[in-house]
């Protein structure tokens, strides 16, 4: 039989004293937690280890002693080998530590025996068969306290639900027994102990007035923060934005969309209700260190449009730009509107398409003059709201995007149209070839039997269909392509916005800084493996790999990727069927 026993590393050179701890259930195995010094009363001892039952729901109890030899100390261990009748537990360890030594001297008292067993001095025995083999597994303390286990990638249950495993149960015991290392830091207590805090009482003294100076900052941000939900609230839930044509609107522009998940985000932060569990405390963090960084980038970006005039710079900028564009689009329709890449073209649908887009080209282009001496002021109050967060300011930028480029959409919309009313008109008259029509009710393909007459004018019409068809497709292709430019400037922004409400800052920067704090196993080391001795192993801490860490904390946004697959996109674009590549969910994905 092999006893395994988690040591903490602080308690290697502790004062003679009690064994505080756990048995796992299930398995030999005992947890250490800390080391009760002499002098005490063993009534004190029992009073105090009920008392952190109470408050950590663990199963505490003496394990046994801890002797560190001194000179003029031999009648305390005698005091400490006592005390095993006076605790009722079913096994009393005695450890020792050799003097100059890693290796420890256990001894294990039996109460299922009817006498005492022998000293198991972790020596050389005669008979292997009754001897109890003893391993201390040394651990560091602070690192397991804070450390949350994770199912590695061979599928593990999650260990939250199932704490069925030995690994599990020593950090979840070591987890919830916080309560025994933060009662006596200010050495006031009854009773004397040694564990991971006792080397560091000064600098927890300094934390905890740190914290308490942090009281006033932590209700400033909670303050800011239930402001922000209230403005947000206000503004997004008014009266007015609940009419059908301000609905539908609001649910189209990427600044609404990007408010109202912001506003979400600070009623999670903004609850009075403390985190349920670790995912829950994780995406609060997640979200908290999210929004900051989004708010000081946000800041940034606004400091720098309105020094040296930038505003008024690109103002005077966008005049010029869209009379670039503009003639850009007028020479590129007067190419098509002529013999383009050598190509013949119906020169009579030519021409009304041509002047179809050159007129609403013009029409474009007067809007943008009439609206030219407002420009500067909407980008002036707009830059304003920059402080609201980086992501506000490329959403309200995408939503420019759209509104600048409406004519080319306009343009996509018109081709895509024609060409697929075309190509559903050629179709349905090459079944009508074949002896075949489309089902409506049933949704499939059927056999039919035609007349000469309507043979007669579905051959008519699928010439004239088919040789207007170059022309169109043409039309269909120049204008997609476009909207293709703009969709992909808009897919990086919304890309970019996704990126930073999505990105685990909070769990990557205890990844970088604090890798034990998300563990996804252990790994032993072996300290002293000499014979006539026990076997020491130092138990490590894995981190969690990067990618791990931010596919299972990355916050659930509003997804902004393609809906379709890329073969349905190609398909879609074949057809003439209008997509929308990066056009919002109504359903939050992962």
């Amino acid at each position: 039989m092999v006893l395994k026993i988690f040591f903490p590393q602080c308690c290697n050179r502790a004062e003679s004293g009690l064994l505080v701890g756990r048995w796992i259930s299930g398995h030999d195995s005992a947890v250490v937690l800390a080391v009760i010094h002499y002098p005490f009363i063993p009534g004190q001892v029992k009073q105090y280890i009920q008392q952190m039952q109470a408050q950590s729901g663990v199963e505490l109890t003496v394990l046994g002693s801890w002797s560190l030899p001194k000179e003029g100390q031999e009648s305390m261990e005698s005091f400490l080998r006592d005390l095993s009748t006076i605790f009722p537990q079913q096994r009393w360890l005695q450890v020792s530590r050799q003097m100059g030594k890693m290796g420890f001297i256990c001894e294990v008292v039996n109460r299922n025996q009817t006498a005492l067993a022998p000293p198991i001095l972790l020596t050389k025995k005669q008979n292997e068969e009754e001897e109890e083999k003893v391993i201390f597994v040394h651990y560091e303390q602070r690192k397991v306290m804070l450390s949350q286990l994770h199912p590695t990638e061979s599928g593990d249950p999650d260990p939250n639900t199932e704490p069925s495993s030995e690994l599990k149960q020593v950090f979840q015991t070591v987890a919830r027994s916080q309560p025994l290392f933060f009662l006596d830091r200010y050495d006031d207590g009854p009773l004397k102990s040694t564990h991971w805090q006792s080397e560091g009482r000064e600098a927890s003294i300094i934390v905890e007035l740190l914290k308490q100076a942090s009281v006033p900052l932590c209700m400033l941000i909670s303050w800011l923060l239930a402001l922000w939900t209230w403005i947000s609230v206000s503004s997004v839930s008014c009266r007015i934005f609940s009419l059908y044509p301000l609905r539908f609107l609001s649910s189209k522009l990427s600044t609404c969309v990007q408010i109202s998940y912001r506003t979400e985000h600070m009623r999670t932060l903004s609850s009075p209700k403390p985190a349920a569990g670790h995912k829950q405390f994780m995406r609060k963090g997640n979200i908290l260190v999210s929004f900051l960084v989004d708010v000081g980038l946000g800041i940034l970006l606004m400091s720098w449009l309105y020094r040296d005039d930038h505003i008024a710079t690109l103002a005077n900028m966008l005049m010029p730009a869209a009379d670039h564009v503009a003639k850009e689009l007028e020479e590129l329709l007067q190419w098509l509107m002529g013999a383009p890449a050598g190509l013949k073209m119906n020169r009579a649908l030519d021409q009304v398409l041509g002047r179809f887009f050159l007129y609403h080209i013009h029409l474009w282009i007067s809007y943008i003059h009439l609206m030219s001496p407002f420009i500067e002021g909407i980008l002036w109050y707009g830059g304003l709201s920059v402080c609201l967060g980086l992501t506000f300011a490329l959403s309200l930028l995408s939503d420019m995007v759209a509104l600048l480029t409406f004519h080319i959409y306009c343009f996509y919309v018109y081709g895509a149209r024609l060409y697929c009313l075309k190509i559903y008109g050629l179709s349905s008259l090459w079944r009508l070839f074949r002896g075949k029509k489309w089902n409506v009710l049933r949704q499939r393909v059927d056999s039919c039997s035609y007349d000469v007459d309507q043979l007669f004018i579905g051959t008519l019409l699928f010439t004239i269909l088919l040789f207007l068809l170059p022309t169109t497709a043409l039309y269909y292709l120049v204008f997609t392509l476009l909207r293709l430019v703009v969709v992909l400037f808009q897919g990086i922004l919304h890309l970019s916005v996704d990126f930073i409400n999505s990105f685990p800052l909070f769990a990557m920067g205890l990844r970088i800084f604090r890798p034990y704090r998300l563990a996804e196993g252990v790994k032993f080391q072996v300290l002293c493996d000499e014979p006539g001795t026990a076997l020491h192993l130092l138990m490590e801490i894995n981190p969690l790999k990067c990618s791990t860490v931010v596919q299972t904390y990355r916050t659930p946004t509003y997804s902004c990727y393609p809906r379709d697959s890329w073969a349905a996109l190609v398909k879609k674009l074949f057809v003439g069927e209008l997509i929308y590549p990066w056009r919002h969910k109504s359903t939050k994905a992962d």
